[in-house]
């Protein structure tokens, strides 16, 4: 091929080639941008995160400021950043404050300004823990006004979550316990040898003040040795004086050294204890419980704290925070609190938990009096489902089983031998509730044949009947049994469950950042606002796609009418091809 060959090949390739064109672009020139706001998008969480705090009422959130020195940062700005960081599932203070810099949603609700993250820490950690209630009061009230919620039953549940503690620094109060009551069982002991004071004189409450007064003596005895022992010629006396001052130092730095701080320090240990059976060292108000996320799968007790709920439509319009890692304890306080913080014009009706939240005192409470009924609780008691099987039914030991004669007070045994009332009993549990309790006894378990089934005592079977709590689940047994309520019941775990799933797996909120109760239950607020926005978000998008999708369907239906009506009215102005 010769070269004019090839280059008109070449000429005839470029002319195929279109040519490349971009759109203009270039970072180095100067840029201004008009409104921020132009660029957050109709529907975004942004936009409702500044609904919410704009609805907030001013005094709600200035009453926790004084006045005078730097102005400081506007509480709304620095509410609204906070809520659209947990939003998405940022939660260190840092990156709220790297967020402000350069992400365009948080730089539009910040107004362009930018706190740095001691700002926001302080904010979060002290100006929110003082105005957390009444601002959550204020997002469950733009719910109602929403008709979001209605409160006219609500959902109780709890949940752990792990403290900012660490694993293996714990403190049991059994170990306290036994180490105190060695420790002075020992100073006991050392008080009498050194002072002959008698064990029975001295009570506990005394041995510190005890060990302070003998620390005074040893050091004025220790102090007249020395002068003694200077003004001393005599070598064997001079020996045995230093000889007697050396034991009595070493009973000083015994008491100074080991005794006093052992004793202080097991006094503390006890206060923090309080009625828990444990604590973190890292943070003194966690309490070490089983969690859920047992990755090890050995059972490790973590420190942390019990967070109870209330939820409807699966926001949340409650929370709590509670050092017992149990929910039946949590209860009373829990309602007691909800209801003080609900719109006096709502009346709640019923509230539904699980089995754990069931016993005796807790359905008493929801009763309530007379003249003033508190609300039904829809709760199965612990043997609820175990009551429903066929074999909890055959089982001739269950005294739930068993015959009962009102008039004579007694029951039929499985062997037709009547087991009779024989005295009251109270227990107390470890709420310091009191049971009354009924002990029946049978007349006569020898030679039974049913025997080994029926108990493991020794002599004749007892039962231990408690009328309240029984005729609590009767009532119980029977709500459950009611299609509406039962229905309503069937929503539980559709309901606060979700709630639960929300916060651990999508926003990722399995550990606190915070330490102690108080900042705990502060960050925990926030969380629970930062769920409910994204849930009214998530609303307020379907229900925007739904009415986009009912638009578009009318529409469509109204274009095909059209077209119909027109090809009625002229059908060979529409399809000339028709025409013959």
């Amino acid at each position: 091929m010769t070269l004019e060959g090839i280059q008109k090949i070449e000429v005839q390739k470029n002319k195929k080639r279109k040519k490349l064109v971009f759109q203009p672009y270039c970072n180095r020139q100067v840029m201004s941008i008009l409104d921020i706001e132009m660029y957050i998008p109709e529907n975004h969480v942004a936009r409702l995160v500044d609904e919410m705090v704009e609805s907030i009422p001013d005094e709600v959130l200035y009453t926790h400021y004084v006045g005078g020195g730097r102005a400081p940062y506007h509480p709304k700005m620095l509410l609204k950043v906070i809520l659209y960081a947990y939003t998405q599932n940022v939660y260190s203070s840092r990156k709220m404050a790297q967020m402000v810099k350069e992400n365009l949603p948080m730089m539009w609700l910040a107004g362009l300004q930018t706190p740095d993250h001691r700002t926001i820490n302080d904010f979060r950690s002290v100006r929110m823990s003082n105005m957390m209630d009444s601002v959550f009061e204020q997002f469950v009230l733009q719910l109602v006004e929403q008709g979001l919620i209605d409160l006219d039953h609500i959902f109780v549940d709890g949940t752990k979550i792990e403290a900012n503690a660490n694993k293996y620094t714990f403190v049991w109060r059994k170990s306290v316990e036994k180490y105190d009551q060695k420790l002075r069982a020992k100073i006991q002991s050392f008080l009498q040898e050194a002072h002959q004071i008698a064990l029975e004189e001295l009570k506990e409450e005394q041995l510190e003040e005890e060990l302070e007064k003998s620390s005074a003596q040893l050091s004025e005895r220790i102090e007249a040795l020395e002068k003694d022992y200077k003004q001393e010629e005599d070598k064997e006396r001079k020996k045995e004086l230093r000889s007697k001052k050396s034991q009595l130092t070493k009973q000083l730095k015994t008491i100074q050294t080991d005794y006093l701080p052992r004793l202080r320090k097991y006094k503390v240990q006890k206060q923090i204890l309080g009625e828990r059976n444990s604590y973190s060292k890292t943070d003194h108000e966690a309490t070490f419980m089983r969690m859920k996320e047992d990755h090890m799968k050995n059972g490790q007790l973590k420190a942390g704290y019990n967070v109870q709920l209330a939820t409807q439509h699966q926001f949340i319009v409650g929370f709590e925070i509670y050092q017992n890692p149990g929910d039946t304890r949590c209860f009373q306080p829990f309602m007691e609190k909800l209801l003080e913080s609900m719109p006096k014009e709502k009346k709640l009706k019923y509230v539904i938990a699980d089995a754990g939240y069931a016993s005796e005192e807790n359905y008493l409470y929801a009763i309530g009096e007379e003249k003033e009924p508190r609300f039904e609780l829809l709760a199965p008691y612990q043997t609820y489902l175990k009551e429903q099987s066929k074999k909890f039914k055959k089982d001739l030991s269950k005294v739930q089983n068993w015959k009962y004669i009102e008039e004579d007070d007694c029951f039929i045994c499985p062997n037709n031998r009547k087991v009779v009332f024989k005295y009251y009993q109270k227990r107390k549990n470890a709420s310091g509730y009191i049971q009354d309790l009924k002990v029946y006894e049978c007349e006569d378990c020898t030679d039974c044949p049913l025997k080994n089934g029926c108990t493991k005592a020794k002599g004749n079977r007892r039962v231990y009947w408690n009328t309240i709590y029984e005729e609590m689940k009767a009532k119980a047994k029977a709500a459950l049994g009611d299609e509406q309520k039962a229905a309503l019941y069937a929503k539980r775990k559709v309901d606060v469950e979700s709630v639960f799933g929300n916060i651990k797996g999508n926003l990722r909120f399995t550990r606190f950042l915070l330490r102690g109760l108080h900042k705990v239950r502060t960050e925990f607020g926030i969380v629970a606002m930062a769920h409910n926005i994204l849930k009214w978000a998530a609303n307020s998008q379907t229900n925007f796609k739904n009415k986009e999708t009912e638009r578009m369907e009318k529409l469509i239906v109204f274009s095909i009418r059209s077209v119909f009506m027109d090809f009625l009215d002229k059908p060979f102005k529409l399809f000339p091809f028709l025409v013959f």
